[in-house]
């Protein structure tokens, strides 16, 4: 597993990277610290402020929270699992 980190108090999330986002990141997945009332938005800074690679393709890059599709503004409530899927190639 990747490293941990802070975003406030609460709870913890499991963020897994996939693709170019798990190249950017340089981790397949890390438990992050949320606060109560935390966000995707929340989630997504934190992850580029400890992986500034990211950045680069958070962007581009799809979310899932708990295997639904999520937006910046979706709640991510302790325990949740947030996938961060760059657009992938082929057919």
């Amino acid at each position: 597993m990747g490293s941990e980190a802070d975003v406030g108090s609460g709870g913890e999330v499991t963020v897994r990277f996939f693709a170019a986002a798990e190249e950017a990141a340089g981790v397949e997945q890390e438990r992050a610290a949320v606060t109560d009332v935390a966000v995707l938005a929340d989630v997504l800074a934190a992850a580029t402020e400890r992986h500034p690679g990211l950045a680069a393709v958070l962007g581009v890059c799809s979310y899932l929270v708990d295997s639904v599709s999520a937006r910046p503004t979706t709640e991510v409530p302790a325990g949740a699992v947030v996938d961060v899927l760059p657009p992938f190639a082929g057919g």
